[in-house]
């Protein structure tokens, strides 16, 4: 699946975002390597503390059909329901989730629309990772 076409899926599962409270849309759209794609959009909840981010709900809807080997990721987000007007990156705890489940090679795009999206690899927005590998061995920073 292309670029472009993935950016489009986050855009229209953003259409489904619950954010009452912060009125923040965010949609995202996860490929899998045998070519499956997942979305999620974010949901807010008056506590703050159970809210889901879009990426998280994509990952756990993914993981939760069998799924563990992923290709990629889009995140889109912004104010209102206009098309967003700024580039939306992954929250700590999505970049956590992200690691747990993908190498370090694995690609985030964070996109305003088909034509305007950047590119990183997931060790360059999650640098001095804790995740497996430190638990796997006796070695620390």
């Amino acid at each position: 699946m292309e670029n472009k076409e993935l950016i489009e899926l986050a855009l229209e599962a953003r259409k489904n975002s619950y954010s009452p409270y912060s009125g923040f849309k965010v949609g995202a759209a996860l490929l899998c390597k045998n070519g499956r794609a997942f979305t999620g959009c974010n949901i807010e909840n008056a506590s703050f503390s159970p809210t889901c981010c879009a990426e998280r709900t994509a990952f756990f809807k993914a993981v939760s059909e069998g799924e563990k080997e992923f290709d990629r990721i889009v995140i889109v987000g912004g104010k209102g329901d206009s098309e967003p007007s700024e580039f939306c990156t992954p929250c700590g705890v999505c970049r956590q989730v992200m690691n747990e489940f993908c190498n370090e090679d694995f690609i985030v795009i964070i996109a305003k629309n088909q034509n305007e999206f950047r590119e990183y690899k997931l060790s360059e927005i999650l640098p001095l990772s804790f995740g497996k590998k430190i638990l796997n061995t006796k070695e620390r920073l």
